[in-house]
């Protein structure tokens, strides 16, 4: 069986202008509902065997917040410049390409992609996963590249915990 956690990035900030999309910092709120989400799941479930973020700021920022909470060492993080994509192509791709001694995944994108992935692999529709939402899919594949529908068992937003 493998299991996966979905995160997308925590609220991100649009004040500075003249920065790249893939430089956009985390806004005080972003990096607040990232400890929330983190230390709320480190009591909730065994920490993920690899943690694994998009390049972009705000992803990789959420990512180390949930590293340090999870006390999962950050030289460890590994970082995957093709998740900073608003498909899910890059994010299917990733996860089938996980190394099958990870029985366990933390994985940290964006908006749209995260979206198609959970609808299309998961087994609860989801309208809209909020900024660091995290949905969990447990699949009863051995093997990554073989996983198809998955079992939701996860679905988490910020909101529900303030």
């Amino acid at each position: 069986m493998k299991t996966l956690y979905i995160v997308r990035h925590a609220k991100s900030s649009w004040e500075y202008a003249g920065i790249k999309d893939i430089d956009r910092p985390l806004k005080k709120r972003g990096i607040n509902d990232a400890h929330l989400m983190s230390k709320f799941l480190s009591k909730k479930i065994d920490r993920p065997d690899v943690f694994v973020s998009s390049s972009a700021n705000r992803a990789l920022h959420t990512a180390v917040i949930f590293c340090e909470n999870f006390e999962y060492a950050l030289s460890n993080l590994k970082i995957r410049k093709q998740l900073y994509s608003f498909s899910d192509g890059y994010l299917v791709k990733t996860v089938k390409a996980l190394d099958d001694g990870f029985n366990s995944a933390i994985i940290f994108s964006h908006d749209h992609g995260i979206n198609t992935f959970v609808n299309k692999f998961g087994s609860k529709p989801i309208s809209h996963v909020t900024t660091c939402g995290v949905i969990g899919i447990q699949f009863e594949d051995k093997h990554w590249k073989n996983i198809k529908k998955g079992k939701t068992f996860m679905i988490e937003f910020p909101k529900n915990h303030k």
